[in-house]
Formats: structure tokens, sequence, C-alpha cells
């Protein structure tokens, strides 16, 4: 879920022909929930193999991926490592709301009641580690790049393209700006809609960008104070401070300058905040990666989603078509550069 300080940040609509030939790197299980969440029957079933295992993942990673290749996007994958021990409160909170939203999903099946089940169900998701090493393999077979954190998946996407070896990071959680991003990038689809909680009402939902510089002249702070900023509305290293959202802590920080000040003046004391600076400004990250985009495996991509899966031959196939535009464009700015 991350930091909400979605209140003070600009963005700016985004078309997916602006990032034709860019490297955007994908929080991979910010990806994978997604998938697990949305794709699922009426009554919030996940998709499922006929030995019962979960394969909504690998249908949204599939699609999905083949969509960004077929616009001359490359993608390449992170995933997360080791949390903080700091995060652990919030894992074990998203845990326990899981295991809630379980039963009541299973409840309201026997009662009839499909809307709620399917609600119930999409807070219900779970992503595995075999369903994490299944979306591995898919993205070798797919010839996508991905890349194993040893800690935050959104902090390793904010280093590569601080290095310049990725155009932007793409995400929904805004914790990627903290962790110094320069572009970040949500709403990550070709086309969307999102179900407005509650409701039986469809909003379009359109890529966006955000650009970290362009925010923090606009807010006139530094990242150290939007990280403080971001420290107390909360984190998932944080519960911050009751009462205070983005906007008021913007105003706090701009009047005292720092978190140390704040706390101070306000009378009020957040744990750990040290360190929780730290996570943002000096988070573990690896550098020795290559990023390589290389050919379809067709064959054991058929095998392992056709024959393994249970998916339709015809609908990987036209997976397939879209992912071999992307080496037909590749092939051609190859072609492109020697003249």
């Amino acid at each position: 879920m991350g930091v909400d300080i979605s209140d003070i940040i600009v963005s700016h609509e985004l078309k997916f022909s602006e990032l034709k030939g860019k490297i955007i790197a994908i929080d991979a299980y910010n990806s994978l929930y997604q998938f697990l969440s949305i794709i699922r029957q009426p009554d919030g079933t996940p998709l499922r193999d006929h030995l019962g295992r979960v394969t909504s993942h690998l249908s949204g990673l599939l699609y999905r991926t083949a969509n960004y290749l077929a616009e001359g996007i490359k993608p390449v994958y992170v995933f997360d490592g080791r949390s903080p021990e700091l995060k652990m409160r919030t894992v074990e909170e998203r845990m326990r709301i899981r295991m809630a939203a379980k039963e009541e999903w299973e409840k309201a099946l026997k009662e009839g009641k499909i809307e709620e089940a399917r609600t119930k169900a999409q807070q219900a998701s779970y992503l595995s580690k075999e369903m994490v090493k299944e979306a591995k393999r898919l993205l070798n077979y797919m010839g996508i790049p991905w890349i194993q954190a040893p800690s935050e998946g959104e902090a390793q996407a904010a280093y590569m393209v601080s290095r310049g070896d990725a155009y932007a990071s793409a995400s929904q959680d805004f914790d990627s700006l903290l962790f110094g991003t320069l572009r970040l990038v949500r709403n990550m689809a070709l086309t969307g809609r999102r179900k407005l909680p509650r409701k039986n009402v469809y909003v379009e939902v359109k890529p966006e960008i955000i650009v970290l510089e362009e925010n923090l002249n606009k807010l006139g702070i530094t990242r150290e104070q939007l990280i403080d900023i971001g420290i107390l509305v909360g984190t998932d290293y944080n519960t911050g401070i009751k009462g205070i959202g983005p906007k008021t802590a913007l105003k706090l920080i701009k009047k005292y300058g720092s978190l140390e000040k704040v706390m101070k003046e306000k009378g009020v004391v957040i744990e750990n905040y040290e360190e929780i600076r730290k996570i943002f400004l000096n988070p573990p990250v690896v550098s020795d990666y290559t990023l390589l985009w290389r050919d379809i495996n067709e064959d054991a991509l058929i095998d392992f989603l056709c024959r393994e899966h249970d998916f339709s031959k015809d609908r990987v196939m036209s997976a397939v078509e879209k992912m071999r535009m992307f080496k037909k464009y590749r092939e051609q700015r190859s072609l492109d550069a020697w003249f």
C-alpha cells in the first residue's frame, strides 16, 4: 500500500507512444497483486488450472507484458527481496486482513452475495513463493529481463532510474518517489477501468507520469523533506501521526524545516524515524545486473502455459504475435543504427 501523499503530488497524463523505446523498471509484486486482485470470476474465484493452481497472475503478466512489447516499450521486472524489519508489522497486518477477507468471501459465497464475495476475494489476494517462481519462469520464456532485489523492489527500480539504466519506475505506490526515482509511471496499462469501492460504478483510468524534480520544485522542498512528510503521514515502516495528512505534513515541514523540529514543536514522537530515513535514502540494491531482451522461447512458453496450466493456445499465440512486433521493432532499430 505504501505512503499516501497523492494530495500534494502533481502528475501528467501519459500516452504509451511517449514510452516507445524506453526501459521501464516495473515493481513486479505490485503488478502481480493487481493481476491476482482483478483477474477473477464474477464470484471472486481466481483463474485456476486443472490441478487447482491459481493462474491469474500468469494471465495478467503474459497479456500486459505482450501489450508493452507491442508498443515498443522495454519492460524489466524488479522483484522484492527481504523486507526491512520495520516492515514486519505492516506485513503481519496485511496478512491478518487477507485472512479475515478470505473468511468473509467464503461466507458471502454461501449466502449467494456475489458482488460482496468478489470484493472480499480481491482483498484476500495472496502471492505465494511458488507464484513468484512461476512468474520468473514465464518472463524467462518471454525473453524479458528481471532483477531480484535484495530488499525493496521499488528501491532497486529507483536506483536503476537514477543510474540512467531505466527511464522510469512503474508502480502504483508513491514510495518510489521517496526512494528517489526520477520518474514514476502509474496506471501502467494500455486501457483500464477501475471500480469504485462499494459502488457499481467504474471510472476510466489513464497512465500518468510523476516527475520527482518538478514536484520538489513546486512544493519548495528537498527529497529529504519529502521523506519526512511521508514519515509524518505514515509509511510501511511506521503508522504516522494521527490527524496529519499530506497537506498538513507539508505545511509543518515547510514551517519547521525538519521532522525533528516538528516533533519537538508538536510534542510528538515517531520511533525509529532515523532508521526509516535510512531505508529510503540508502536502501540495499544490486548494481551488477544485466538488462537483455532475448527472443521468445515459443515452444517452452506454450508448453508451460497450455500444457501445464491449461491456457488457450489461440490466446497465447495472440500474445506471441504482439511480442513478435517488438522483435521487429528491435531489429529495425538495430538496422537503423547502421545508417
